[in-house]
């Protein structure tokens, strides 16, 4: 493997573990959540965490899946939010990991050659690189969102690192 593979290997490695840690903490989330508090808004401006996981299923298919994977654009953008109700907490995390998957799968399988490619997606142009670190960075921004509005609803933490301690410092 050259230079470039490697590095390649290791921007897909890490973005792959991004999309997974964004999904375990929706997972955890929404799992402390009623199927009322699912769609349940702060006030007419906001999002409920349902609207949310259906627009992360959007963006992440109208990026990855259709701009990087080379498929058709289906995205209806407008439904993502003016959803008030619909799928159970079951079946929005069953649509978003399978969005995940799906992207997850692009992604490890992209040519070399996609990865510096232009493509317009939107309104944007972005090369295959873009296009994931707009799919990973849009992704963790949106579970802050679904993180805080659960924890407002439940009125508690959600234990993203139980267990685990954030406390310890870097090797040296």
């Amino acid at each position: 493997m050259n230079t470039e593979e490697k590095i390649i290997s290791e921007f897909v490695q890490n973005a792959l573990y991004r999309l997974d840690e964004s999904t375990r903490m929706v997972t955890i989330a929404m799992e402390k959540l009623s199927e009322e508090q699912i769609w349940k808004r702060f006030n007419a401006s906001s999002n409920s965490v349902g609207n949310l996981i259906l627009h992360l299923c959007g963006n992440i298919r109208q990026y990855a899946i259709s701009s990087l994977g080379a498929r058709t654009d289906i995205r209806q953008r407008e439904e993502e939010f003016s959803a008030k109700s619909g799928d159970t907490k079951a079946q929005l995390l069953q649509k978003l990991n399978d969005t995940v998957e799906e992207a997850k799968s692009i992604i490890r399988s992209c040519p070399m050659e996609n990865w510096i490619e232009r493509r317009e997606v939107q309104c944007y142009v972005f090369s295959g690189i873009g296009v994931v670190l707009h799919v990973v960075e849009h992704y963790s921004y949106h579970t802050g969102q679904i993180a805080f509005w659960t924890k407002q609803l439940i009125d508690g933490e959600l234990g993203f690192y139980e267990g685990v301690d954030l406390t310890k410092k870097n090797k040296e």
